[in-house]
């Protein structure tokens, strides 16, 4: 079963349409005899490991397929009229990125409240880690101690609930 959690864990971090916290309830609430740090565990290790495949990829550790680059098109979009080069966001865009790139740790705590409450996105500051330059064994740390946490006590909370009842 732990192998089972770590696999949809994996999956669900590199395909985010599978939601990992039902998964989890759903099992726990289904096998309530499972150690809850034992399912915080496997899954946190799951969602990091596939979380690195987009921390490597944004840092340009891995190079993606020719499919996912995107392809210039003759007529600039209403977006990229709104967002692209010479506007005001784009230049606010490379001021942060500038920033970013000059103090890689200050994404270690975004990246940390990430991973334990979900707010801003995992997945984004996943990528934003990335394009800081953030040290690998930093994103990692900070990734599974922020996952252990959340999913230990989702994992707990079905056996919490019963005992109330």
């Amino acid at each position: 079963m732990v192998g089972l959690m770590f696999g949809v864990a994996l999956g669900s971090a590199v395909v985010p349409l599978i939601s990992i916290e039902m998964f989890v309830l759903g099992m726990c609430a289904h096998w309530p005899d499972v150690e809850f740090w034992i399912v915080g565990l496997s899954v946190a290790a799951g969602q990091v490991l596939g979380k690195l495949l987009y921390f490597f990829a944004a840092r340009g550790d891995i190079h993606l397929p020719k499919f996912l680059h995107r392809t210039p098109s003759e007529k600039p979009s209403r977006l990229r009229r709104w967002f692209g080069p010479g506007t005001r966001v784009h230049r606010w865009g490379d001021w942060i990125h500038v920033k970013c790139r000059a103090h890689p740790n200050w994404m270690a705590g975004t990246h940390a409240v990430s991973s334990l409450v979900g707010v801003p996105p995992f997945m984004a500051t996943s990528v934003l880690a990335g394009f800081a330059g953030m040290s690998t064994a930093m994103f990692v740390t900070t990734g599974m101690v922020g996952r252990f946490a959340r999913f230990s006590f989702l994992a707990a909370s079905p056996a919490v609930v019963m005992a109330w009842f």
